[in-house]
This record gives structure tokens, sequence and C-alpha cells, in this order.
């Protein structure tokens, strides 16, 4: 077929034939296996009534369908068989060898459908002409149905045509995920309102993690996909296999002050919608836990104003402060001090002296948690850990830091800490509800001023 479709020079001719030659070799093994499996085990009447499927390795049908070449689709396939055979691929792909102790390439055999190719590239009239001849809409070899590929890559036309020739639109993969599952990127907004319109199931659970479309939006930080989930009737409170809810997916893929915006959005909306902000999964992690790992102070401050509590550890026995200090090395280019400020003001205890070594490179953040203690406690815990360059820049606030070890603080930081004392958790609504001056409101919320006094 490679022959009379496209012309090729004679190398490329002598390598196809060696190629079809091999394919041929490999197909009559198959089908000498395939034999002596049904001596063994005879098929099933059901079985016997299925029409085999054709399989096609040929490149000129690759090449026809890959690149979308209407003309060379509708000269190859002129009937239902021909739109319903199997492709087949094969790549190399680096796999490690336990025998040969390093990373060999590995040939990986890929099956699909004309069809799924044509509707996951994009190809609107290669895959129209697919369907006229009879091909198979719901068809899941590989793995997945047209519909999953064309809603896993945004193909808003390629939806449309497949959902208008009936194709079934909560069709699960072999996964377990439905083509609502796979609306990922911002792109594919309209392939979940075609979907929805459709019939799509706004609530189905994949299989094998129960995880719904919301939660696969609330991670991805479409703010608009969970907006139309929740428009349709998206529950928040569903859980995955892991007790996980949208909010803890949404708040567990943040990642930092910058893209953790999109997923303080979501967030915002989840709890608008009734999500509860102290729901933990199995391992007893809540979403403020994975907020404060992910070092996003805005998204913490979030949960914080809707209930979150402060103080709660999870499975491994960390607290929210446990885990924004680990984020402080896991994560050094942000502004911790956000963070910390926060959780102080809505109830978290003092962190332990020895903790302050983690926090010794951010000036700023170190100065919120030692205004947590009445006595700034010894500095041999996190004096030595200051960057030599580090001290030279921000001299003036660690030596001042240094002169108030163990030294009486003034009347006026006790008097803030006896305020705050007194508000408990309520400090950062407190301090908006009272009429305070502005610079007094920012001293009792522990503003940074660059020294110790």
């Amino acid at each position: 077929m490679a022959r009379e479709t496209f012309p090729f020079t004679s190398s490329t001719l002598r390598s196809l034939r060696l190629q079809r030659e091999w394919l041929e070799w490999e197909d009559r093994r198959r089908a000498i296996v395939q034999q002596c499996r049904s001596r063994r085990c005879p098929p099933s009447p059901r079985a016997l009534l299925t029409r085999p499927r054709r399989s096609c390795r040929d490149p000129a049908v690759h090449n026809a369908l890959f690149s979308g070449d209407l003309l060379q689709v509708q000269v190859l396939f002129q009937d239902e068989e021909a739109a319903n055979m199997i492709v087949e691929t094969v790549s190399n792909q680096l796999a490690w060898s336990a025998e040969q102790g390093f990373w060999v390439m590995t040939p990986k055999t890929k099956q699909t459908t004309p069809l799924t190719i044509a509707a996951g590239r994009g190809y609107t009239d290669c895959a129209r002409h697919l369907i006229r001849l009879g091909a198979e809409l719901d068809s899941r070899i590989g793995g997945r149905a047209a519909l999953h590929e064309a809603c896993a890559q945004a193909q808003v036309d390629c939806v449309q045509l497949l959902l208008t020739f009936g194709a079934k639109a909560n069709v699960l993969s072999e996964e377990g995920n439905a083509p609502l599952h796979l609306c990922i990127a911002p792109e594919s907004l309209q392939c979940a309102k075609l979907l929805l319109e459709a019939g799509a199931k706004v609530n189905l659970a994949a299989k094998e993690n129960e995880v719904t479309p919301l939660h696969v939006a609330a991670a991805r930080g479409l703010e608009e996909h969970v907006v139309l989930y929740l428009a349709h009737g998206a529950d928040v409170d569903l859980r995955t296999s892991q007790g996980e809810t949208a909010l803890n997916a949404a708040c567990a893929a943040a990642e930092g002050p910058g893209p953790g915006g999109q997923h303080e959005a979501v967030a915002r909306r989840l709890l608008e919608a009734g999500a509860d902000a102290r729901a933990a999964g199995r391992k007893r992690h809540t979403p403020l836990h994975n907020a404060c790992a992910n070092g996003c102070g805005a998204l913490a401050e979030l949960l914080l104003s809707h209930g979150a509590l402060v103080r709660v550890p999870n499975g491994a026995g960390h607290t929210p402060m446990d885990c924004a200090l680990q984020a402080v090395q896991d994560a050094p280019n942000w502004e911790p001090e956000v963070l910390f400020s926060a959780l102080l003001d809505y109830g978290a205890q003092p962190v332990h002296p020895e903790m302050l070594k983690l926090c010794a490179s951010f000036p700023r953040a170190l100065e919120v948690l030692l205004n947590a203690y009445p006595c700034v406690p010894s500095c041999d815990a996190w004096v030595d850990a200051v960057p030599p360059e580090l001290w030279q820049e921000h001299e003036a606030f660690y030596r001042s830091a240094l002169c108030m070890v163990n030294q009486p603080r003034q009347l006026q930081h006790l008097a803030r800490l006896a305020v705050r004392a007194q508000l408990g958790g309520c400090c950062r609504q407190a301090a908006t509800w009272l009429p305070l001056p502005p610079l007094l409101r920012d001293y009792l919320l522990l503003r940074v001023e660059g020294r110790i006094q």
C-alpha cells in the first residue's frame, strides 16, 4: 500500500519492504500462538460471532492519519472494516534493565483506532469521513475512546462532531475515567459544556481513585470549570478513595504564592459553595496543612477566615505551622512572614526555639516569629545558620535580636502580647473590627519593622 500511495526513494522502499516482511512474520507468529490457545481453550459462542478487527502498521496509513491528510484518508479508508481497523504504532522508549544494569531502548507497541487519532488531533473532516463509513464511536482500543482523546486535547469541534453522531458522554476508559475527567486545560471549557449538555454526569467518580471532575478541575486550578460544575450540581463534599475533597485537591496542588493564585480563586469558589475548610483526608491532612506545606500565605489566610483549625495535627503529628516551617526549606524563594503572621494571628503557638534555625536566612520571617515570644530566646539555635553575606546585608536586624536575648522586652511589646492572648484565634478579625489607628493595628498584627526591641 505504501508504494502506491507515496513516492519513495529506493533505499526507503527497501527499508519498507524489510519492515513489511518482519511485520508479516510477526503476524504469522501471532496467528500460530492464537491457534494454539484456541485449541486449548475453545472460544465462546459470543466470541465466534464477533468479527475480528484488522491490524495495520503500514507507515502510509500512519502518515495519512497523523498528518490529517483528508485525500489520503479517503483513499485508504473506503469501507467499515477499514474504518474500524486497529492501528499499531511502535516507538522506542527508555526502560531500566535489571539484568544489564542500565537503561536500554525498548520498543513499545501502542494500539488505537483511526477515529481516535483523528479526533485527538482535531482533524474534523477526517473524523467525519470515518464516522460516515461506520467507525465505532465508543471503541476503546488502546484504553480510550475518541471522545476521551478529543477532550484531553481540547478539540472542541471534534467533541461536537462525536456527540452529534451519538458518542456516549459518559463512556469510561479502561482506567475508569469519563471524558469530563479529561477536560484538564483552560481551553477545554467548551468541551466540558458540550459534554454536560449531552448528559455527562458531573458527579461521576473514576473507578480506581473515585476522583470526580470537580476534583480534577480544582487540582488544575481551573476556576471557570469549577464554576461550571458547581452550576450543574457538583457536590463539594464528595471524597476520593484517599478521603480528599475538591478543596483538599486545590490546596494540595497549589505551588507557592505565584502559581497558587489560581488555586486560591478555586478554593474561594468551593468555600462559597459550602466546602468544609476543616475536612481532612485519611492521613488527617487538612486543606490548611496543604496550603502551608506549599507556602501559600494568601490561601492559608482564606482557609483560616473560613474556620480552618490552626492547631490540629495531621497523621504524622505535624501542625500547619510545622508544615510552613518545612516549606521554608523546600521553597526558599517566597515570603514566609506572610504565612507565619496569618497562623499566629489565628492562634498558632510560638514555634520551638530550636526551629528558629529554619528561618535564619529569612530576617523578616524570623522577626515575626521572635515577636511571638515575651522574651527573645537564646540565639544559639539559629545564629550560626545565617550566611555571612546575609548577615552583612541585614546586620542591624540580627544585632538587635542578639542584644535582646534573655533581656526584658519593651512594655509596648508585652502589652501587644497581652492583647493578642486575650483575643486568641480572633486576633486578625478583631484588629479590623476595633477602632484602632492603622499604625497601632499593624503593630498588633506583628508588622515587620526590621529590628527587635
